[in-house]
């Protein structure tokens, strides 16, 4: 690979995972930022990319409009707000561009907008983008299998007092692939909320528990409970970075791949 022959643009570059993924970049190789955006209100709007992220200069001017941070790449990579993914990805099919989405939370709504571009550009979406996550979904998935509903199953994440949006994106995909495994659907066995006197457990049902709180970047644990016995896969985030190099990875794939919407695990072949 030539050098510096993917150019990407990093939507929402100002942010903790954008920093994380200039660092994975320029790890990458083959791989350049030649675009970013970043909030409208931003205080880096019109300024290098690298003073946004505490860098070297980058000769990549921080835009308000992701149509222009889409001029000069071949592929983005957006961990912005769930709100501003529709004119993301509104930018992106016009552009003709595929596009990595990290960002999670988002309504039905613009669920079905990402569906419906996908159908004129290659995306992938995941909720969480590192390798040890999505072999850890799979482990789930066959646990799930293998065990009856005499094993409850709980799913615990714990994540930064900041984090908006709960369960996490990645809790609510282990939930979906216990589901999987037990070919049930995750509405009908979730549950999400306990408090007073909730009566026993329903059997089969799949449980999950949050916490918010300091600095933590991301831990996740599927614990199924039989009697006499308890099995926990467990996930833990140390570093941004894991989730950056998983985002690099996925755009690294991306280009070339016809319109459709794709997994991590399709990108790692899970």
């Amino acid at each position: 690979m030539a050098e510096h022959s993917l150019q990407i643009a990093v939507l929402g570059v100002s942010g903790r995972m954008g920093r994380a993924l200039l660092t994975a970049i320029d790890e990458a190789p083959g791989a350049k930022l030649s675009g970013a955006t970043a909030s409208a209100n931003s205080r880096w709007l019109g300024k290098d990319a690298g003073d946004a992220t505490g860098g070297a200069k980058r000769d990549v001017t921080v835009e308000a409009d992701p149509a222009a941070a889409l001029r000069n790449v071949q592929v983005a990579i957006d961990f912005t707000l769930p709100e501003a993914t529709a004119a993301n990805l509104a930018a992106c099919v016009a552009a003709r561009r595929p596009v990595v989405i990290g960002t999670t939370g988002h309504s039905e709504a613009v669920r079905a907008q990402i569906a419906a571009a996908a159908q004129s550009i290659p995306i992938v979406m995941a909720p969480n983008m590192s390798l040890g996550v999505n072999l850890l979904l799979k482990l789930v998935e066959l646990a799930a299998n293998k065990l009856d509903a005499d094993y409850d199953i709980e799913v615990f994440e714990a994540h930064h007092r900041n984090k908006k949006d709960a369960p996490s994106g990645t809790a609510l995909a282990l939930g979906a692939a216990a589901a999987d495994g037990r070919d049930v659907k995750l509405a009908d066995a979730a549950e999400y909320s306990r408090h007073g006197n909730t009566g026993a457990r329903k059997r089969g049902s799949i449980g999950f528990s949050v916490f918010r709180g300091g600095d933590v970047v991301g831990d996740h644990t599927v614990t199924f409970a039989g009697i006499g016995e308890r099995i926990e896969l467990t996930h833990r985030a140390s570093d941004r970075l894991a989730f950056a190099r998983g985002a690099v990875k996925a755009a690294q794939w991306l280009v070339g791949k016809s319109p459709g919407l794709y997994s991590m695990q399709d990108v790692l072949g899970l």
